[in-house]
């Protein structure tokens, strides 16, 4: 069963946008090592100040090894992550519903 997974990232969110445009060729790669480590479904979502993530991943353990890799941290605080505040995450397993879309 696979898992969804949120992650509210704060920091500087416009350079976060700048960096979606000026660097797409490094979030494409990384998107492609997302979906090699297990990573089903990506995106993001803009708010005040922070940036949140929402994944779907094989499994908890595949997500945690990706995104405590010491590059990605890396790549998270050159996109405008403040490294002085640690990424909030909230993990559900995924279920079905008849609503689902």
């Amino acid at each position: 069963m696979s898992v969804i997974i949120t992650t509210k990232v704060s920091g500087d969110t416009n350079a976060f946008t700048k960096a979606l445009e000026e660097r797409a060729d490094e979030f494409r790669a990384w998107g492609e090592r997302g979906r090699a480590a297990g990573a089903l479904h990506h995106q993001f979502g803009i708010g005040d100040g922070f940036v949140l993530v929402v994944d779907e991943w094989e499994s908890v353990d595949a997500y945690q090894k990706f995104f405590g890799d010491s590059e990605i941290q890396a790549f998270i605080g050159s996109v405008g992550g403040d490294p002085n505040v640690a990424p909030v995450t909230t993990v559900g397993e995924s279920v079905d519903s008849s609503d689902k879309f």
